[in-house]
């Protein structure tokens, strides 16, 4: 299986860019950029991502109560789901593992790298 759509859910307008420009333009993947948990939530569906790139601070609604609700929708129960944050302690790490997340990726981020790293976690969590 090939990933071809990611959504990623980024409160950051900065990190969304740096995000689209790494996965669009340098990775060649179909993107939906959402500024928040609600806006992914809408949206979600109708995009049908292959994977979720989910920030875990965010206002209203963190990345551990979006992916909560993604997982109550039909078509995202099984969607592999990579948290990015800027602070990760092992003991977090594991709460997000444990919450369903596939893997966590530590922010700032290398945006030549992002796809690939992203491709290989959808890979490997595609052979689980």
């Amino acid at each position: 299986m090939t990933l071809t759509r990611i959504m990623h859910v980024e409160d950051d307008e900065s990190i969304r860019m740096v995000a689209e420009m790494a996965l669009v333009d340098v990775a060649g993947f179909e993107l939906l950029s959402c500024d928040g948990g609600q806006s992914a939530l809408e949206q979600a569906e109708a995009f049908g991502p292959e994977l979720v790139l989910l920030d875990v601070m965010m206002p209203k609604m963190d990345g551990l109560q979006t992916l909560a609700e993604l997982r109550k929708l039909p078509s995202l129960v099984s969607t592999p789901v990579v948290f990015m944050t800027a602070k990760i302690q092992q003991a977090e790490k594991q709460q997000y593992l444990e919450a369903g997340a596939i893997a966590v990726v530590e922010k700032p981020f290398e945006p030549m790298e992002l796809g690939d790293t992203l491709r290989a976690l959808y890979h490997q969590a595609s052979q689980a």
